[in-house]
């Protein structure tokens, strides 16, 4: 699998960047802020006053308030791409960084208010999905021996555990709020779907199945929906989800059913990575793209 490399400078992806949010309930969309840089995936903070996102290979935060960006701290990981996940007392930050030695993701750890990372994954690729409710484990997509699958490991480091094995691709690990379920989505079925399985990875079931390609998974803090972006089926390999693409933001029930359509929208990597439900579960924060020139 192709990840995009984060590492290339914003202005060579010739894109404005335009964060926004929707509510889920009434379908209103409200532009944020646009920026001439790339930023990708926000992250929405415990006490809903800020968004986490990335940007040049550093995390920033938004304060929703008065609509300043503002650097984080990140120490020497300043080639982060675009999962980074908040812990659940957002006291810290995991974040994926390219490191020097190999140009390879890792996971690392720092605090929220800025300081020295520490190496979780020494084994690379890693790239950072998911931080459980209790927050003892986090959940990635990781390549070994040349397959990507979903592993865990604890949050202070440690031995990793495969949970997936099957053929295909399995990316976009997270954890439902109760911690019941790790969301994910695999193409072993051809499409790119999405599926959930126990936190052992146990019981892999498919939720659903559409004629798209359906990618990152996310589930509302109070455990009722599930929003993930959907690539119209030929526009992509179902293994890839690139940049520059019409794609759809969706929405269902927790058990799959009640699809719908929340935003159609010029995006797709970059757009919601990583989960960026409100707090109290009324809106989406995403980032869609206009190509300059």
């Amino acid at each position: 699998m192709n990840k995009i490399d984060e590492t290339i400078k914003p202005e060579d992806r010739g894109v404005t960047s335009i964060l926004e949010t929707i509510d889920v309930q009434t379908g209103e969309r409200l532009v944020l802020a646009e920026f001439e840089e790339l930023i990708e995936a926000p992250n929405w903070t415990r006490d809903g006053r800020t968004l986490i996102y990335n940007s040049g290979g550093s995390l920033f935060k938004f304060d929703l308030e008065t609509r300043e960006s503002t650097r984080m701290n990140s120490g020497f990981a300043n080639h982060c791409n675009n999962d980074h996940v908040l812990s659940p007392d957002n006291r810290r930050v995991a974040v994926s960084h390219h490191t020097k030695e190999d140009g390879k993701s890792r996971i690392y750890i720092f605090p929220m208010v800025g300081g020295k990372p520490e190496l979780i994954t020494p084994m690379a690729p890693s790239y950072l999905h998911g931080w459980s409710p209790d927050g003892s484990k986090l959940a990635y997509c990781a390549e070994r021996g040349g397959v990507f699958n979903i592993y865990t490991i604890p949050a202070e480091g440690g031995v990793e555990t495969q949970l997936t094995h099957t053929p295909g691709l399995d990316d976009g690990p997270e954890y439902s709020p109760d911690g019941a379920h790790i969301w994910f989505n695999s193409t072993r079925t051809g499409l790119m779907q999405v599926w959930r399985m126990n936190p052992d990875g146990s019981e892999q079931t498919q939720v659903m199945e559409e004629d798209s390609n359906n990618w990152f998974p996310h589930v509302s803090p109070d455990g009722t929906k599930v929003v993930y972006i959907a690539y119209r089926k030929g526009d992509v390999d179902p293994a890839d989800h690139p940049p520059n693409k019409q794609v759809q933001l969706r929405m269902m029930d927790y058990d799959g059913g009640n699809v719908r359509v929340l935003a159609d929208l010029f995006g797709g990597q970059g757009t919601i990575n990583v989960n960026s439900w409100s707090p109290d579960s009324r809106q989406i924060a995403f980032v869609s793209y206009r190509l300059r020139g």
